[in-house]
């Protein structure tokens, strides 16, 4: 399977292809020696091409305007020898055929123009380049590093409240600490081993919640909400707060991937549904919905940085009317007091609408990755 982008009169879609071949569709081939080669019949409208890469090399194949460099249609990953398919819809306009082939610059085809069927509208997707993500970058990495100096001091003081040996403090502590992690979504893959250590869970580990490997957030959280004695808890808050410390003095080194921004716009939210608003991560404190409350807040952050290159190329109105209607479903399960229900003793209505407003926006999120992937263009 490869993943396409499509972008059609009225909006952007993405399309899983598969390499079956449908008789009579235009066959293209791609390889470093020519690119776009079979497209004689232009025509407007819905259509099916059938990309081949006759090359030696693994190769990608974008459908453009190749005045602007716009992309209406994208094929990643086809192999020497195979067929891909790729289906989009078209207006009236000039297009042409942008072959990748891996260690090769970017090749464009010859021009085709389709007459006779409506004119282009909707957006387009403007390729991003690594250049035009250094910005993006740059604000993230400063947004990232303030919220590591809020964590190092929020750890602290949960490392202050275990060795006292107070447990309410700790878990407010914990709480708020927490929370601080959870807002740095995007970062996770820059963390490498240390988020592991830090915000890891039990899952696959030998020993289960009480294996060796189990430390961090979720380690502390299991002892604190199920009367773990706070003595023993004093070695793992202070392993924590060590590993946010050593974290937080080596960020400036930490190189975050630029395609890491658009991802994790869409990834931070995808994780929240599959494992805060199932539960799946609560280790006794009940508080997933806080967390997914602060998976937003990460997914703001991501957005607000990639606002600028995106605006040209996605409207952003239905993503953020879905960001206010998922924050307002998950604020309205929290109590009076400000505390939070576990997701399963939260309603059924009410946790069917935070899910339903989750799933809403994480498919309005689902084009971003893609459309802030950098690419290599001529």
């Amino acid at each position: 399977m490869v993943l396409v982008i499509v972008v059609a009169v009225g909006g952007i879609a993405i399309w899983r292809t598969t390499s079956a071949v449908t008789g009579g569709d235009p066959v293209i081939t791609v390889s470093r020696s020519a690119c776009g080669q079979g497209w004689t019949e232009p025509k407007p409208g819905p259509q099916t091409f059938q990309v081949r890469n006759t090359g030696s090399v693994t190769a990608e194949a974008d459908l453009v305007d190749p005045a602007t460099g716009t992309i209406f249609g994208e094929v990643e990953g086809i192999g020497p020898g195979t067929t891909r398919t790729m289906q989009v819809t078209l207006g009236n306009g000039t297009y042409a055929f942008r072959c990748t082939p891996e260690e090769t610059d970017p090749i464009t085809g010859p021009s085709v123009t389709v007459t006779g069927g409506a004119e282009r509208a909707g957006p387009a997707v403007v390729p991003v380049s690594r250049n035009d993500l250094l910005g993006p970058l740059r604000d993230y990495k400063a947004y990232v590093g303030a919220g590591l100096d809020t964590l190092a001091a929020d750890t602290d003081a949960v490392r202050r409240a275990v060795r006292s040996g107070d447990r309410a403090a700790g878990e407010t502590a914990w709480l708020k600490a927490h929370l601080s992690y959870e807002r740095l979504g995007a970062a996770y893959d820059a963390f490498g081993d240390t988020d592991g250590a830090i915000n890891g869970t039990a899952d696959g580990l030998p020993g289960g919640t009480a294996d060796p490997g189990f430390t961090g957030f979720h380690r502390l959280e299991n002892g604190l909400w199920r009367g773990e004695d706070l003595a023993a808890l004093g070695p793992v808050a202070d392993r924590l707060d060590s590993d946010v410390h050593g974290l937080r003095d080596g960020f400036a080194e930490l190189q975050i991937d630029p395609n890491d921004l658009g991802l994790r716009a869409h990834e931070i939210m995808e994780n929240t549904l599959q494992f805060e608003l199932t539960g799946h991560t609560d280790y006794g404190s009940g508080t997933t919905l806080a967390t997914a409350l602060a998976n937003l807040d990460g997914t703001r952050a991501v957005l607000n940085v990639l606002r600028p290159l995106l605006s040209t190329r996605l409207s952003l109105s239905d993503v953020d009317n879905w960001l206010d209607r998922a924050e307002r479903a998950i604020r309205a399960a929290q109590r009076p007091d400000g505390s939070w229900p576990p997701v399963a003793g939260s309603p059924l209505p009410q946790r069917e609408k935070i899910d339903g407003a989750v799933s809403g926006l994480v498919e309005r999120l689902a084009p971003i990755a893609a459309i802030a992937e950098p690419r290599r263009v001529p």
